[in-house]
């Protein structure tokens, strides 16, 4: 499949796997790599500049295929300028930037060989990424997990006004973990997709513990949350115990430092690597109600293409026989 955005990052599939924060290292990235997509790794999930430099040369030693880097921004003021030096020091081909203000981030690789993808949530974000110098965005629908935008615009309608908007290739995102989807995105106009929640149920996620997964399993759509919405930067996630505690809070009027101890890393962690769902909480998006096993990433990519394949097929029957 040959589109933008495999030409721009150098893969076969126009698969992008999200950053994942606590979740996205070497295993996975180099697993969605080998398959084909570009693998990511999260820096700002890592405790320091050497530890995302060793995960780099983990990755390498996985994988001769490209990956990414991915740095989560703006998420309360945690400086990323160390973690972006490693990242040009080692010469890795691609960056995508999610959360806060983009640019900083853009103008400091100025003179590097390196692709800077941008997740946005509508097409001002869009507009503004692409004129500081984005080489491809990623458009987030409100079906998506972790933070989303403020506008509650679904993936289908957010897709196609974005790639109306700028001339630099879109991946689609939120909603999207089967061939079916990829079509659909394909079909409104993306070069490719990004996929974040379908990668955590996959053997490669090795840092997901076991109850994460089921609950991305045995979930429906209609097992999602959004919570910090009252805070202006909601984010989706999978209901537990923890999340509802959350909402509730939120219901009562809790400000951000009355929020702080239940949204905070630490929670995350409490129920993505301890699986306590009483306390923590996980980052998911409504795509759980399509997620009914744990593949490798390789299996996993080879249905979704099958999928296409057969999608295309019984499209084009239907249109012969009009």
């Amino acid at each position: 499949m040959k589109t933008r955005v495999t030409e721009l990052l150098h893969i076969r599939y126009p698969i992008v796997q999200g950053g994942l924060a606590y979740l996205a290292y070497a295993e996975l990235a180099a697993a969605v790599s080998n398959a084909g997509g570009l693998g990511q790794i999260t820096a700002m999930s890592l405790p320091s500049p050497e530890a995302l430099r060793e995960q780099i040369h983990k990755v390498r030693a996985l994988t001769d295929k490209p990956f990414g880097v991915n740095f989560a921004i703006g998420q309360h003021g945690r400086p990323y300028e160390h973690m972006l030096e490693v990242a040009l020091e080692e010469g890795v081909k691609v960056i995508s930037i999610t959360g806060g203000n983009p640019e900083p981030l853009i103008r400091r690789t100025d003179g590097h060989d390196v692709k800077k993808l941008v997740l946005v949530a509508s097409v001002r974000q869009a507009q503004k990424a692409e004129a500081i110098g984005a080489d491809a965005v990623m458009a987030v629908g409100q079906e998506g997990g972790g933070h989303l935008g403020r506008d509650d615009i679904g993936t289908f309608v957010l897709i196609p006004r974005v790639v109306d908007s700028v001339k630099i290739p879109v991946l689609a995102s939120g909603g999207i973990g089967d061939g079916r989807g990829l079509l659909a995105a394909m079909a409104l106009g993306a070069d490719g997709v990004e996929m974040g929640t379908r990668f955590i149920a996959t053997q490669e996620c090795v840092h997901a513990h076991p109850a994460y997964k089921d609950a991305l399993l045995k979930g429906t759509e209609h097992d999602t949350a959004v919570i910090k919405r009252t805070l202006g930067t909601p984010a989706r996630v999978v209901r537990t115990p923890g999340s509802d505690r959350i909402l509730q809070l939120e219901q009562e009027g809790a400000d951000y430092e009355r929020l702080k101890p239940y949204i905070s890393g630490e929670r995350n962690r409490t129920f993505i690597y301890e699986g306590n769902a009483e306390e923590g909480f996980g980052w998911a998006g409504q795509v759980i109600g399509l997620i009914h096993d744990v593949p490798t990433v390789q299996e996993l990519f080879e249905r979704m293409f099958r999928e296409v394949e057969e999608r295309l097929a019984a499209l084009r029957a239907s249109v012969e026989r009009e």
